[in-house]
């Protein structure tokens, strides 16, 4: 179902890739959008439990094409290494291939939000003000991995 990588000299093995991915503060989720075009979103990723977790808005674009199909990839890469003296850079990329399940549990939901916050501040009392806020607007899915491929990428 999932291609092998062409250039298998620079894919990273299992567990590098799964650091790059638990690491990423940031990343890009694809999925089937509008009339079958891709739709890309930039979204910040909490790995836990073997899966990717994200939050959003509960209604838009995103949300309506998952519920047509769970089908979505997320990709990240890292900071990358400049050569010393040089413009180009070495960095690390992955991409995960899998399956959303919405998150209905409220206070599970609330949890995987604070976790995520707390990859940006450590000031509980804003994380919890937010949560107060907007927790009711939120909507938390969980991208379940059926595929994960990585590779090491020099620009040059």
């Amino acid at each position: 179902m999932f291609r092998p990588m062409r250039r298998m000299k620079q894919q990273l093995a299992e567990g590098e890739a799964l650091e790059v991915l638990k690491n990423a503060r940031r990343g890009v989720l694809s999925v089937i959008g509008d009339d079958g075009w891709p739709y890309g979103i930039h979204l910040n990723p909490c790995w836990e439990d073997g899966r990717l977790y994200f939050h959003g808005a509960k209604a838009g674009h995103k949300i309506d094409a998952l519920r047509r199909d769970s089908r979505a990839s997320f990709t990240v890469i890292d900071d990358g290494v400049k050569d010393d003296g040089g413009w180009a850079y070495t960095f690390r990329s992955v991409v995960v291939f899998g399956r959303v399940e919405f998150v209905d549990d409220q206070e599970k939901a609330l949890e995987v939000c604070r976790r995520l916050a707390r990859r940006f501040t450590a000031d509980e009392k804003s994380i919890e003000g937010e949560v107060k806020n907007f927790g009711a607007y939120v909507q938390v899915f969980a991208l379940v991995p059926e595929h994960i491929t990585g590779k090491r990428v020099h620009e040059a």
